[in-house]
């Protein structure tokens, strides 16, 4: 659900010119609006396909949980009002969603949308303003002059005018460093299948939200890019001042999600499986820590290099033709 808020709020942002242009030329917001609906059409063919796909795994999974007997025999029965609450209430939810944040976004006038320009613009001070200011409060001190290079300054600038995507790829490691070492203790406490599945949905949410997240970077900064090879930067600067200052971030995402597996599974092992005979014991895996880095550290890196790759193909010609 959070990387759906997410994927259909950054499209609709970055749409906002076709929004503008279509505002301009007499379109009305609900008109222009209920065309976002369409987004519940792929859910709900994911939705779908999840539940079918769930109801043929149940009685296979129910099969090898229950191999030592103590489990109740669960017979696997079709229930209409689960499918409808699990396939058609996201679909709509998702579409209503849609609809009503392009509704939001067209509020703004049609040529603040067409120049691309934030609700409330930045107005910076004046010079004069300034010197007066200083002149008023004369026992306030001058700031430290910014002795920050240009690359830097512009590695900062991306991350503090892309909060969201700051979260998404804190939110991606996290999420792979969880979900990957949880695995690691499922078929102890479970069995192999629910190894499997863990790591299965830890690694295709984790894959899934850093390519959204590191793709919509480099689009928004693909000018940027382009004119900083114009004027001599290598390609390994430009990655470095575009991608550079979510690396902290996504090593953060990695020690908060080694940390929520370790409570999560001491809670569960305390508070769910206390009265279960036979649990083993659960204590802090240095090794799969160390492994799971390691896989990171090779995945997290190979995915940069590559669109670092790719910012080598951008051309003056792309951005003169938009």
């Amino acid at each position: 659900m959070v990387l759906l808020c997410f994927y259909i709020g950054h499209y609709i942002d970055t749409h906002q010119k076709q929004l503008g242009i279509l505002k301009a030329l007499g379109y009305s917001r609900g008109a222009i609006a209920k065309h976002f609906g369409i987004f519940g059409l792929p859910i709900l063919t994911g939705t779908s396909l999840g539940y079918a796909g769930a109801h043929a795994l149940m009685p296979t999974l129910y099969e090898i949980q229950n191999k030592d007997g103590w489990l109740p025999d669960v017979p696997v029965s079709f229930h209409p009002g689960l499918c409808f609450l699990l396939t058609l209430v996201p679909a709509l939810f998702f579409s209503l969603l849609a609809i009503g944040y392009s509704s939001l976004r067209l509020k703004i006038p049609a040529l603040w949308l067409i120049r691309e320009q934030p609700a409330k613009p930045y107005v910076p001070h004046t010079g004069r303003s300034r010197r007066t200011k200083l002149q008023k409060n004369p026992s306030v001190p001058c700031k430290k002059e910014n002795r920050l290079s240009f690359l830097q300054e512009l590695e900062k600038s991306n991350v503090r005018q892309k909060k969201s995507l700051v979260f998404f790829i804190t939110f991606s490691v996290f999420c792979f460093a969880a979900m990957t070492q949880m695995s690691s203790q499922m078929e102890a406490l479970s069995s192999k299948m629910m190894e499997l599945m863990v790591l299965g949905i830890g690694l295709v949410l984790a894959v899934v939200t850093l390519f959204i997240a590191t793709t919509s970077v480099i689009k928004a900064n693909q000018k940027t890019i382009t004119m900083m090879k114009v004027f001599g930067y290598s390609t390994k600067e430009c990655s470095q001042a575009v991608l550079g200052g979510y690396r902290p971030w996504a090593y953060l995402g990695f020690a908060l999600g080694s940390v929520y597996q370790y409570v999560l599974l001491k809670l569960v092992l305390l508070f769910v499986f206390h009265d279960v005979p036979g649990v083993p014991e659960y204590h802090f895996d240095v090794p799969v820590l160390l492994l799971t880095l390691a896989a990171f550290v090779v995945l997290y890196e190979g995915i940069m290099k590559l669109y670092t790759k790719q910012m080598e193909r951008f051309t003056v010609k792309e951005i003169m033709m938009e």
